[in-house]
């Protein structure tokens, strides 16, 4: 038994429905991709950093109210 074109227009239905992918189309060179990219996980880094700061000066002050 022959699926015919079946495949074809399944393969056709998934692109379709895959949403567009941003991929390598955003025109950069991989220099400037890289650059984009390491500035990106830098303030991800800092950002991390300052919440778990916050958090262990939170930590401190509930650790010193409890000894009055």
């Amino acid at each position: 038994m022959t699926r015919g074109d079946q495949r074809e227009r399944d393969r056709q239905r998934a692109q379709a429905r895959k949403p567009g992918s941003k991929g390598r189309d955003d025109g950069l060179t991989p220099e400037q991709r890289r650059e984009r990219d390491a500035k990106a996980l830098q303030e991800k880094t800092a950002k991390k950093a300052a919440q778990a700061g916050a958090a262990a000066a939170d930590a401190a002050k509930k650790k010193n109210a409890g000894k009055k």
